[in-house]
């Protein structure tokens, strides 16, 4: 299905401003991750304890956050009333965090539940299962472990896709894509560092997907550009990639919009669980697009002009 015909947009023209706003959000992104000392990680990374749960009624977070105040284990007093405390969804359900506590008591996790469900009788049933909706603990060392599993897999994906893109086009395609991909990846974790969304596992599975959908669109665009450099000897370079970028728009278009649709959906009504999941796949998907035509392809040309082929 094409739903653009026969465009004749000069897409390489249009590169110096495609470097300038691909600067201007990384620059951004970066600064965030520096002033906010890294990405905000979740209880994945960092360690800690996470409990969500649903009343029947909105309850106001301040009222929570006083109630933890008085949190007592085995007869030992703690004060969390300065942790992170947040809505989960509704009004009516909560989200408390807690970090990584040395010689934490067993249970740590159902006793904060237990003491959620004790201090607002009046806003609860007397079905426990109803009540809880998430509760999980992760050591430090699991959780260092992860962070390592995460970052080697995200660079074991781009060095094995170097390596793809060098045996079946060109060296300089295979560095075009990579600067695409690291850019992608780049500007996703900075929007998340900018509007302090968690990095959690899920998160990186999103990330994963976004090099491997972006990835998809600057294949397609490179294949075009070596069909047309065989068939064309006199055309320049820039108009070939032009040529190239124009006869797979409509593909590109109608593959970026439909899973565009798909993903914002699942964002708006999947929930607070999958919210962050989709809300990096929707950012993906719209730098992963830009980045296949404003990235990928003007790093070619500037290389092909540096290192023209033989």
């Amino acid at each position: 299905m094409r739903i653009i015909k026969e465009t004749k947009i000069e897409f390489m023209g249009q590169r110096k401003f495609g470097f300038i706003l691909s600067g201007t959000l990384l620059i951004a992104g970066l600064l965030s991750l520096l002033i906010n000392q890294g990405p905000k990680l979740s209880i994945d990374f960092k360690g800690g304890t996470l409990v969500s749960v649903q009343y029947n009624s909105n309850i106001e977070i301040s009222d929570v956050k006083n109630s933890l105040k008085r949190f007592s284990i085995n007869g030992e007093n703690f004060d969390f009333s300065s942790e992170e405390v947040k809505y989960f969804g509704s009004q009516s359900a909560i989200s408390v965090r807690i970090p990584l506590i040395e010689n934490a008591p067993d249970n740590f996790a159902q006793n904060i539940v237990d003491h959620l469900y004790n201090s607002f009788p009046s806003k609860v049933s007397e079905d426990r299962s109803v009540f809880v909706l998430n509760k999980g603990s992760v050591g430090p060392k699991i959780g260092a472990e992860l962070s390592g599993k995460a970052v080697m897999a995200i660079l074991s994906s781009l060095v094995l896709i170097l390596l793809y893109i060098s045996f079946r086009f060109e060296f300089k395609f295979a560095l075009g894509a990579i600067a695409a991909l690291t850019h992608d990846v780049l500007i996703t974790l900075g929007i998340f560092s900018i509007l302090r969304y968690e990095i959690s596992l899920p998160v990186i599975a999103a990330f994963l997907t976004i090099v491997g959908y972006s990835l998809n669109d600057t294949i397609v665009i490179f294949d075009r550009i070596r069909e047309n450099i065989k068939s064309s000897t006199k055309t320049n370079y820039d108009g070939i990639i032009n040529k190239s970028i124009n006869e797979s728009l409509s593909r590109t278009l109608v593959t970026s919009l439909t899973t565009f649709f798909v993903v914002f959906i699942l964002w708006f009504f999947g929930g607070e669980v999958i919210n962050t999941f989709a809300f990096a796949m929707i950012v993906g998907v719209i730098v992963g697009t830009y980045s296949s035509i404003y990235v990928a392809s003007p790093i070619v040309l500037l290389l092909n002009e540096k290192y023209p082929s033989k």
